[in-house]
């Protein structure tokens, strides 16, 4: 099972970035994924999530309304669409997979997942 994160990049504050994660294996075959971040000198956070069947997503409440998750099961391929990007958002974005229940606060918690992607840099400047 691999996952590989991209679309990350330097962007100007209220500036928009698409984040993908590619699966291979069976890392999608579970229910659920999810995307979280770690800031320079900062522990790493839950962001957004969204169950691979259906339409369940849930986010942090600091990107609710800027940030959109979504999944093409196609490309088993999941995104990360954000938007009024602010400088608070830099840091390294990672795509996490595996869990398989749709469970508070079990899909917002890091140590749920045990695949991860390598993490793709975004960088918002004033």
């Amino acid at each position: 099972v691999q996952l590989q994160a991209s679309g990350g990049g330097s962007v100007q504050a209220g500036g928009s970035l698409r984040l993908s994660c590619a699966a291979s294996g069976r890392a999608f075959g579970s229910s659920v994924m999810a995307w979280f971040r770690q800031a320079p000198g900062k522990e790493r956070e839950f962001v957004a999530v969204i169950r691979w069947t259906g339409n369940l997503t849930w986010y942090e409440d600091d990107v609710k309304g800027r940030f959109t998750i979504s999944r093409d099961n196609a490309k088993n391929t999941g995104y990360l669409q954000m938007n009024s990007l602010k400088l608070e958002d830099t840091a390294v974005y990672y795509c996490a997979s595996g869990l398989s229940q749709w469970r508070l606060p079990d899909i917002v918690s890091i140590t749920e997942y045990p695949y991860w992607g390598q993490g793709t840099l975004v960088t918002v400047s004033s």
